[in-house]
């Protein structure tokens, strides 16, 4: 029902700034929730952030509070993740994730439905 894509990624010095993007196919993208995620080498998958269907209400993981900032634009099916004062524990592969819009936030990787390949992000110090 959507298929995302990343883009945007790539090598920044510590404490600069750097803005993915997720495209995402679908006929309705207010239809879902959607979501960043990262995931290190040899790491678990980690929650970043999330916004809902209409984008009034985001939620960020402890790592992101305050340096990133989600948004989307549902009539151009597009969702961002801005990062400032990127650290070189920042580095991962980063996804974009969707699933159907419901009541709660969720931030287990298994809740959500839809994900992109992934996209490096590496901070150097």
């Amino acid at each position: 029902q959507v298929q995302p894509v990343e883009s945007g990624g790539g090598t920044v010095q510590a404490g600069a700034s750097l803005r993915l993007s997720c495209a995402a196919s679908t006929r309705t993208l207010s239809d879902f929730a959607l979501a960043w995620f990262r995931q290190a080498p040899g790491k678990e998958r980690e929650f970043v952030a999330t916004i809902n269907w209409s984008g009034s209400y985001p939620y960020y993981g402890d790592s992101a509070r305050g340096r990133f900032t989600i948004s989307r634009d549902n009539v151009k099916n597009m969702l961002w993740l801005q990062m400032s004062n990127l650290r070189p524990e920042d580095t991962a592969v980063y996804y974009c994730a969707a699933r159907p819009s419901s009541s709660v936030v969720e931030v287990e990787p298994a809740r959500y439905d839809y994900w992109g390949q992934g996209i490096q992000v590496t901070v150097s110090s």
